[in-house]
């Protein structure tokens, strides 16, 4: 019987160091590169309640984003830079973020889309 409770004891111990090693979860992370008049992927998808980072940089001009809807504060994105952003979208939806700072003759074609799922 003794060895069968330091057997046990052996297992719970082991299971205690797996479970304080273990790395915690991190947030979803996707990155966005955003260029004259494109945000590269157009489209990202995110879920209710799910914190998601965008990681952001510009391959080319200044650009930026800012949504209301998502929680999303005006944001500057630069070249050589990196900023992330996160998100935590509170319902479903489809949500269309425009470039927010002037960058030329396609700045009002230049959208984010932001798809929300359940």
């Amino acid at each position: 019987m003794a060895f069968s409770i330091s057997r046990h004891l052996a297992a719970l111990a082991g299971f205690a160091v797996l479970m304080i090693a273990a790395p915690a979860f991190a947030h979803p992370t996707v990155d966005v590169v955003a260029a004259n008049w494109k945000f590269t992927p157009a489209t990202v998808e995110m879920h209710v309640g799910e914190t998601t980072v965008m990681h952001m940089t510009s391959s080319g001009g200044v650009h930026g984003i800012q949504s209301d809807d998502l929680g999303i504060p005006q944001t500057v994105i630069k070249p050589g830079e990196f900023v992330d952003v996160s998100v935590t979208p509170k319902k479903a939806g489809t949500y269309v973020i425009h470039c927010t700072i002037p960058c030329g003759s396609g700045h009002g074609d230049m959208v984010l889309t932001i798809v929300v799922k359940p």
